[in-house]
């Protein structure tokens, strides 16, 4: 038995619908499915990001195949899209084109690099190329 990655990564905003505006506008991501409560958005390499309105999910979603517990997120959080090193400078003009303020840059022992900046709700968002980590 082995876990083959992470297939969910998670975030909780105010407002819903500018955090699914803000993602489609700046990835192209895909709309998998919505409800008034949650986006969730093809992030790419079986990979699913979801967006969740803070509080919405404080009670049990009853699905005709089951249940999915309650849960919820405060605070911003940390998560980083992995991107080909070809690609940073053409993300880093899209950003400035889109007025997405870089926060910062990192460059990596291993030869990789990071830029990060925050989407509407102050979550650090990171944009990261190979060499960051000894498996990417």
């Amino acid at each position: 038995m082995k876990v083959h990655g992470v297939l969910e990564t998670a975030i909780y905003v105010d407002d819903l619908q500018v955090a699914a505006d803000f993602y489609q506008r700046l990835f192209d991501f895909e709309v998998m499915a919505e409800d008034r409560r949650f986006c969730a958005l093809n992030a790419g390499d079986r990979s699913v990001f979801l967006i969740f309105k803070r509080g919405a999910s404080h009670t049990a979603a009853h699905l005709e195949g089951g249940i999915i517990p309650p849960h919820d997120g405060a605070g911003p959080v940390h998560f980083a899209f992995a991107i080909d090193k070809d690609d940073l400078p053409n993300w880093e003009q899209r950003l400035v084109d889109a007025g997405v303020e870089i926060e910062s840059r990192v460059n990596w022992p291993r030869g990789g690099e990071s830029i990060y900046f925050r989407d509407p709700d102050n979550h650090v968002v990171e944009l990261a190329t190979p060499g960051i980590w000894p498996i990417f």
